[in-house]
């Protein structure tokens, strides 16, 4: 049996969402109703992560990515590039000349640096797990540190490593998959994950992918997690920085139209099917971020155009239950009966 989540009244987490939908005022609203808010801090300079941390006067975590090398070619970055062409000529853009940047690492070493400097309660990793040396140097500042992985041995690895904490992200989850083999990445069901983990560690297990209803809490609940994250049903509520064409689609969509993709950024993320995918999947190479960067100027046209055909509309499995309001009411609704 996996240990307790202590760090808030309820097990419920306010998962990090990069790109915007996680903001400082979403954090604060999660840890003022109970549960425990992480910051996001991908994508962002550490200036402005340093400044969000600042903005939030309640215990939170803060999450990263671990960089690493996609060993995407410059011909298939280019034969990609002249496919989404036409995608972006409709915006002014010239998605064929775009450069490949394959040396982004997302500002790692300041932001660690930062952290350690400022510390706060918890820190969380995804897309694979950082050096020794990181999590020693968090932990020296009183840090607890949690790694995100997607399959038991993922979990093996995280706990040789030292870690304080696992975050087991099921396939149901919104958004990149935190796998550490995104060539190859595992497709387990949050269930079956979870009761893999939790017999492999006695660390805490937080449960992570497609929640969005108290009986799913109390399930994984029962099967030894410590705590559940959630984020995509946090998306449309008004403390989400999520964009007005992101929460429109969320209410729009039918039932099970959320896909795994990599045409958007080159990694493995799970969003609403739309035409962008249906057009580009196939053609679509393994290469974060490189990808990424690529196709940023168009998804953020499309998003200011109120276009959802060509944004990357990220959502885990349970995204039908998103709704509208006070994000408070969703972790309460969330921890009935599970406090």
């Amino acid at each position: 049996m996996a240990a307790s989540w202590t760090a808030s009244a309820l097990p419920v987490i306010g998962a990090p969402m990069a790109g915007g939908a996680t903001t400082p005022a979403l954090v604060s609203a999660v840890s003022a109703a109970g549960g425990f808010g992480f910051l996001a801090g991908g994508y962002k300079t550490p200036e402005a992560l340093g400044a969000e941390m600042a903005s939030v006067e309640v215990p939170f975590g803060v999450n990263l990515f671990v960089p690493g090398r996609s060993g995407l070619t410059e011909a298939e970055f280019r034969r990609y590039a002249e496919e989404l062409a036409p995608e972006g000529a409709a915006y002014g853009l010239d998605l064929a000349a775009e450069p490949m940047v394959a040396d982004d690492d997302d500002h790692w070493a300041a932001k660690i640096a930062l952290l350690v400097e400022r510390p706060v309660e918890y820190v969380s990793f995804t897309f694979g797990l950082p050096g020794a040396e990181v999590v020693a140097a968090l932990a020296g500042v009183g840090t607890q540190v949690l790694a995100t992985v997607t399959s038991v041995d993922e979990a093996r690895a995280a706990v040789e490593l030292g870690v304080h904490g696992l975050i087991a992200q099921g396939t149901e989850a919104g958004g990149h998959s935190g796998t550490h083999t995104p060539e190859k990445p595992a497709v387990v069901s949050l269930r079956a994950l979870v009761e893999q983990v939790v017999a492999e560690t006695t660390l805490p297990v937080i449960a992570a992918g497609g929640i969005s209803k108290s009986a799913q809490v109390r399930d994984v609940l029962n099967l030894g997690a410590a705590a559940v994250a959630v984020g995509t049903v946090l998306l449309r509520t008004d403390e989400s920085g999520a964009s007005a064409v992101h929460k429109n689609a969320l209410a729009a969509a039918g039932a099970d139209q959320t896909v795994i993709t990599r045409a958007f950024t080159g990694r493995p993320a799970r969003g609403i099917r739309n035409g962008f995918i249906e057009r580009h999947e196939a053609g679509a190479p393994l290469g974060y971020p490189e990808i990424h960067h690529l196709t940023r100027p168009l998804r953020a046209a499309a998003a200011a155009a109120g276009e959802p055909d060509q944004v990357h509309l990220w959502a885990g499995t349970g995204y039908a239950d998103a709704r509208t309001g006070p994000a408070a009411d969703v972790i309460t609704a969330l921890a009935e009966e599970n406090a």
